[in-house]
């Protein structure tokens, strides 16, 4: 019988772009066998900056009954794929404020061996795709997990060219997710759930 994976999906997202890829993440992990917790971080802008977007707006409505991530997603998860869009070539600060209440299980190493991925979106292709997810594996080395990106390792990936993970390309919120970003959000799934696997199964047979 495989080893059995958990993975969290944990994800900000105004106007839903990159809801669409948690989505598709959380639906391709699931194919691959593993246990998922699709979970959004806490709003944190006022209300009045949300109403004045109508797609962040609607949005925010459409998406109120996803539950919100605590620090019990992250020590139940073997995996975290985490999702945000670029602001200023950084994670956002929803997805920050999230990391920056995981201190008591950091000092506890509760955050430690895990495998960790993330994914992003973007206005224009050179709109900070790779910052952020760089800004985020900085601190995923903090935590001591395991890093596990998409790479080249499959065909699609010369399609995308996108090797730190997910992304998407996103207009003004025009131009949806597509096939492109849907397979390369398939073939990052299904990694992160087989080198979980892997690495679970390796650790249990040391113990």
């Amino acid at each position: 019988m495989p080893t059995p994976v958990n993975v969290a999906v944990v994800y900000y997202s105004a106007t839903g772009t990159v809801s669409a890829i948690a989505e598709a993440l959380a639906k391709d992990a699931e194919g691959a066998g593993a246990q998922v917790r699709l979970r959004k971080v806490a709003e944190l802008a006022p209300q009045a900056a949300i109403d004045s977007n109508p797609a962040w707006a609607e949005h925010a409505r459409a998406t109120a009954g996803t539950q919100e991530v605590s620090p019990d997603d992250m020590v139940w998860a073997d995996a975290v794929i985490f999702g945000s869009p670029t602001r200023y070539g950084n994670v956002s600060a929803q997805l920050k404020q999230f990391l920056d209440t995981l201190g008591g299980l950091w000092q506890a190493g509760q955050l430690a061996d895990k495998v960790y991925s993330g994914f992003t979106a973007s206005s224009t292709a050179h709109g900070g795709q790779e910052s952020t997810l760089l800004a985020l594996y900085q601190t995923i080395h903090h935590f001591g997990g395991i890093l596990v990106p998409p790479g080249y390792t499959d065909p699609s990936k010369f399609v995308d060219g996108n090797p730190y993970g997910t992304s998407h390309v996103s207009g003004q919120g025009d131009i949806p997710v597509a096939e492109q970003t849907l397979t390369a959000a398939r073939v990052q799934a299904e990694r992160v759930v087989k080198f979980t696997r892997a690495i679970k199964a390796g650790l249990a047979a040391e113990d």
